[in-house]
């Protein structure tokens, strides 16, 4: 594997550090006319502070279902999510989640109030803070020309940023990302990954970030797990801090996208 940029940090350090967040024996259900269908069964993990997961699997493995859970939105069949040690009942300001649809903004603000709105209300500052602070954000996203603009006039990468310095403006404990480039054309989406490990790099957020490309999901994460279908379960994780974009298409990243491959899809590979 390839030094990699700045940003990557030892496995070791990072199993050694209190976890940020954590899901132990973690399975979900849902309701259905039928009855109840399981969608995760027993799967367990945790991310230390500053350290960037991916959930990677199949479609219907329950990664979406998982981040649901992480947020607060759906409750535990059995097992546990915890932030800090504290078990998760309801969503909270301590995670901020991003989704992969363009409509996260409030039509009738502003770029600028929109990133504000929340610090009014969940972070209780005022006026003037929750703007300063809003501001502070949407530059660091490349958005310092969009303040005054509505949702309406942006393209699909812009909101996406906005929605992104919404999230960071918040400073959540998690920032819980899914699939929020999927929708994107590839050009506007390797420069939104790009600006992610760029804002990764300066500020050292925690990271849960879904998706279903492998490259992707190599390039993002510090650690990657990886979830088998129907119910969603656990096949295995993967250590890939040390990747940045310099690194694509070199043999290393190209090996463990190929291991990852395997696993997911064939059967084989190895187990890192």
């Amino acid at each position: 594997m390839s030094a990699g940029p700045a940003l990557s940090t030892p496995a070791a350090a990072f199993r050694a550090a209190r976890p940020v967040l954590a899901a132990r024996g973690l399975s979900l259900d849902y309701v259905t006319a039928a009855g109840r269908l399981r969608a995760v069964e027993d799967v367990s993990f945790t991310v230390a502070a500053g350290e960037r997961l991916v959930l990677l699997g199949p479609s219907g493995c329950g990664k979406s279902t998982i981040l649901k859970a992480l947020a607060g939105f759906l409750p535990a069949a059995a097992g546990t999510v915890e932030v800090r040690g504290a078990p998760v009942t309801g969503p909270g300001p301590d995670r901020i989640v991003v989704f992969q649809e363009f409509d996260q903004l409030l039509p009738w603000k502003s770029v600028r109030d929109n990133v504000a709105f929340p610090l009014r209300v969940a972070r209780r500052l005022s006026l003037r803070e929750a703007r300063e602070r809003a501001e502070a954000a949407l530059v660091k996203v490349g958005l310092a020309r969009a303040l005054d603009a509505y949702p309406h006039t942006l393209s699909g990468g812009m909101k996406q940023r906005a929605a992104i310095a919404r999230a960071l403006a918040a400073e959540p404990d998690v920032l819980l990302m899914d699939e929020p480039f999927a929708a994107l054309d590839a050009l506007t989406r390797a420069t939104l990954q790009e600006d992610l490990l760029a804002l990764a790099e300066e500020q050292r957020f925690t990271l849960v970030f879904v998706t279903h490309a492998i490259d992707e999901a190599v390039l993002v994460g510090t650690r990657l797990h990886l979830l088998a279908a129907h119910p969603g379960r656990t096949l295995a994780t993967f250590e890939t801090a040390g990747f940045g974009l310099a690194d694509r298409g070199t043999p290393a990243f190209e090996q463990i996208v190929r291991d990852v491959h395997a696993l997911l899809f064939a059967g084989g590979g190895r187990h890192v």
